[in-house]
């Protein structure tokens, strides 16, 4: 730990030039003393570092102190660079922090305007302190082997303690999921992290299951043969882009005017299409038409009430 401290610290001094002692012990969280400490070891290990007093003063390195730039190609840099910027824009993460810092620091000029060519914000449109914090919290537990607990909402309502252990964070499409160990059912469970409320890290541990991610198990029950329908639908023309940006252009026939999909049939999917309105019109199967058009019936009736209670 001490010594990627030291490795963060030379990082972070080349890239800002001149630090107070507070402000890298807030780094790091640890004392101004741990940070003098430091200081003196790098010293002695023969890194230029200069500390000077003063209203002005701070910690620095001798003007000209370099590290060696050739670990990664500038390609490599921009991309790293970028993957953790976009990373970051979910949660707070020291150790990415400080890895930024350093590739910051090693790049040259050409570099850093490359990193600033494509930038992906993940986070949800609107204040998302809350979805920040949640995942912070999961990501700690999964770091540390703690199992967390929090309230769960189906898709039908239905509310539930859980007690999880949990292994991977998953982001899919739009949307966050945690994959862990419910005890509950006791079994494997993806839930939806906007579904989950009043998280909390418990102080029981627990042992790391083996999963193999690159078979994504997370998308296996989804798209089980029995839980997949095959749709098609007829579309206004009018929203032809839409269409092609929510579905997909590859499934879109633009002479017909048709949509042809298989996609996994819940919750989900029904209000998507409700989503449309009048703009897409479900052909096949008769079922998905049957539930479309009792839900916007109760939608009628609803705004029916001339009281709006």
């Amino acid at each position: 730990m001490k010594l990627e401290r030291l490795l963060t610290m030379i990082m972070i001094l080349i890239n800002r030039k001149k630090v107070t002692a507070q402000e890298l012990a807030e780094v790091f969280n640890v004392s101004v003393r741990t940070i003098y400490r430091d200081i003196e070891t790098l010293s002695c290990a023969g890194v230029p570092v200069i500390s000077q007093q003063g209203a002005h003063g701070g910690i620095s390195l001798i003007d000209g102190y370099r590290v060696d730039k050739q670990i990664l190609t500038k390609d490599e840099l921009a991309s790293l660079t970028i993957a953790i910027k976009s990373a970051l824009t979910t949660y707070e993460d020291s150790h990415a922090e400080a890895v930024l810092e350093k590739l910051t620091s090693i790049a040259d000029d050409h570099v850093k305007q490359s990193m600033d060519h494509l930038f992906i914000d993940l986070s949800p449109w609107g204040p998302n302190i809350l979805f920040k914090e949640h995942i912070t919290i999961l990501k700690s537990a999964i770091e540390n082997r703690h199992c967390v607990s929090f309230n769960y909402s189906t898709t039908h309502g239905e509310l539930t303690r859980r007690v999880v252990e949990p292994h991977t964070l998953v982001q899919k499409g739009k949307t966050w999921y945690l994959y862990g160990y419910c005890t509950l059912r006791m079994d494997f469970r993806l839930f939806k992290l906007a579904r989950i409320k009043n998280l909390m890290q418990e102080d029981l541990h627990y042992e790391r299951k083996e999963i193999n991610l690159s078979e994504l198990p997370w998308g296996k029950e989804w798209y089980q043969p029995q839980n997949v329908v095959d749709l098609v639908i007829s579309f206004d023309m009018a929203v032809t882009t839409l269409v092609e940006e929510s579905f997909g252009v590859e499934f879109v026939d633009h002479k017909q005017a048709k949509i042809n999909i298989s996609i996994p049939e819940d919750e989900w999917l029904y209000g998507f299409l409700l989503s449309f309105g009048n703009r897409i019109k479900v052909i096949e199967p008769p079922h998905i038409r049957d539930i479309l058009q009792k839900r916007a019936q109760e939608i009628v009736q609803l705004y029916k009430n001339p009281d709006n209670s």
